[in-house]
């Protein structure tokens, strides 16, 4: 969460936001009996919205001077 806001926010206000958000999820889990913590992992917020990930990359690439175009990859056959 850290690296994803300190971009966009500065380093300061990311490493805040990031101690707010174990806070609220330490509280969660404190304060509900019966809670077991479950990782969501570390590419979920990318798998959770797949497009603003790739048009973040898009305007990156381009911004260095690239055109891009981007086609879905086809699964392989097995």
């Amino acid at each position: 969460m850290y690296h994803r806001l300190a971009g966009r926010r500065g380093k300061k206000r990311a490493a805040v936001a990031t101690g707010r958000h174990i806070l609220i999820a330490a509280y969660a889990i404190l304060n509900t009996p019966g809670t077991v913590y479950q990782d969501l992992g570390a590419n979920y917020f990318d798998e959770r919205d797949r497009h603003a990930v790739v048009r973040r990359e898009i305007r990156r690439l381009e911004a260095l001077g690239y055109r891009v175009s981007v086609e879905p990859a086809t699964p392989e056959a097995s």
